[in-house]
């Protein structure tokens, strides 16, 4: 008999630990997916060093193919450009890995997701499975999930990683709930015909590029893989804590208003190649970033002193666990990170040679370990980020609250005095485990 894992969700995180674990013997991995089709919803996504790592742990070597993941050739991982003269002003620092397939990419974020989702056999994907509960049953030993169309699947473990707002997180705390930031990213993917005689002003038009402005706003864009192109405009709305809040009620990917673009770059100053992007960009969705204001108290869910809910065998991962945002670019590989890392604390208690050797199943004791081993291993690294974000997401709000526009000077000194957030991106993952078995 197998040890049954159930994953709700089947987004990067989702999908990286089920790929993870699919090498054991006696793990079991079905995952469960809300949506009637497997897609993926958002435009562009870059993964750092460490996420890159991690597709190549994971074995997904396709993941890695130039075809769909753009590297900056400079090995800069962004370059920033002056808004009005469109001069180069600022390079992120040159990655130092040996290895050009572990530099930064970005890529059309539904590749990403078929690039994972082939190694997942379609019959280990249940879609139309939107969580609702889940309860320990004694008889069986097992938790049983119910789901919103009435089915039910048994589980030894679960691990929710349904998202930014997580079904699975919000059933065992009902008062958590994501928060929009203020920040509304403006977001496109189209084929780069639309651009190529703009690319061809460009000294290297194969980088993706920052553009900042003196009143907060930004553009980001980007070769993508398949001969694609992302412009993403960004603002931070002034007074966004009000429920009249421009964006406010606005639902994550929805249909937007080229114009709400164009208006960013209508201030003094904006430069011709940011006026002729934005003018060639031919369609446009809606993304008000959300994140978690605090963080959980365990990743380890359920009620510890009554039992009244599951204890010791339920998780989360990705955005369920550590939504930020999406600030930095570091989601993706934030998820990869806690998919390797959950199911390497799995096996860790649970060796494939045990499996093999038709071994007793692990212990209530030894799954409880295995979910504290992974959230020793993660936690640490994951709080400094979302600590992190928080206080530039403040910052953000209190320049937009008091209206600041920056005189060109002060602009260029907040660019090149920004800050080093190459340890997010740089993150061992691997290293970080080791840590925390030595500790146990």
């Amino acid at each position: 008999m197998p040890l049954e894992v159930a994953i709700v969700g089947s987004g990067i995180a989702g999908l990286g630990a089920a790929i993870a674990l699919k090498d054991h013997p006696g793990i079991r991995v079905q995952l469960y997916e809300k949506a009637k089709a497997l897609r993926e919803i958002g435009a562009s996504i870059a993964l750092g060093p460490n996420g890159m790592r991690a597709l190549d742990r994971l074995g997904v070597k396709n993941g890695l193919s130039p075809d769909i993941a753009l590297r900056n050739k400079s090995g800069h991982p962004m370059v920033y450009r002056d808004y009005r003269t469109n001069e180069i002003v600022a390079q992120d620092a040159r990655q130092d890995d040996g290895d050009e397939l572990h530099w930064t990419a970005r890529y059309y974020r539904p590749d990403l997701q078929k690039a994972l989702a082939v190694h997942i056999d379609t019959a280990d994907i249940h879609l139309d499975k939107a969580f609702s509960s889940v309860a320990w049953d004694e008889s069986l030993k097992k938790l049983v999930i119910q789901f919103a169309d009435g089915s039910s699947a048994t589980a030894d473990i679960l691990l929710g990683s349904d998202g930014v707002r997580s079904a699975v997180r919000t059933f065992f705390d009902p008062s958590t709930k994501a928060e929009w930031s203020g920040w509304v990213a403006f977001r496109s993917v189209f084929p780069k015909t639309h651009v190529a005689d703009i690319l061809k002003t460009f000294d290297d038009p194969n980088e993706a590029v920052h553009v900042w402005g003196p009143e907060g706003n930004s553009l980001f864009y980007s070769p993508l893989g398949r001969d694609l192109f992302t412009v993403v405009g960004s603002t931070q709305i002034p007074n966004s804590d009000s429920k009249d809040a421009p964006y406010s009620n606005t639902e994550w990917e929805s249909e937007g208003n080229l114009a709400a673009l164009r208006a960013l770059y209508n201030g003094p100053g904006w430069g011709p190649v940011v006026h002729s992007l934005v003018e060639h960009t031919p369609n446009v969705q809606v993304y008000p970033n959300a994140a978690y204001p605090q963080v959980l108290d365990s990743w380890i869910l359920g009620d510890k002193q009554t039992q009244t809910l599951p204890y010791g065998r339920v998780t989360v991962a990705g955005d369920a666990a550590h939504a930020h945002g999406g600030a930095h670019a570091a989601g993706g590989s934030l998820a990869l990170d806690d998919a390797w890392a959950f199911a390497t604390a799995l096996k860790h208690i649970y060796p494939a040679d045990d499996a093999s050797r038709d071994g007793p199943l692990p212990s209530d004791a030894q799954i409880l370990k295995a979910l504290q081993l992974y959230e020793k291993t993660r936690r640490v690294h994951t709080d400094k980020v979302i600590k992190t974000v928080h206080a530039g997401n403040e910052a953000k709000k209190e320049r937009a609250r008091r209206g600041t526009v920056d005189t060109d000077d002060e602009l260029l000194a907040r660019i090149q005095n920004r800050k080093d957030t190459t340890w997010i991106h740089a993150h061992d993952v691997v290293a970080a485990f080791n840590a925390a078995v030595k500790d146990f």
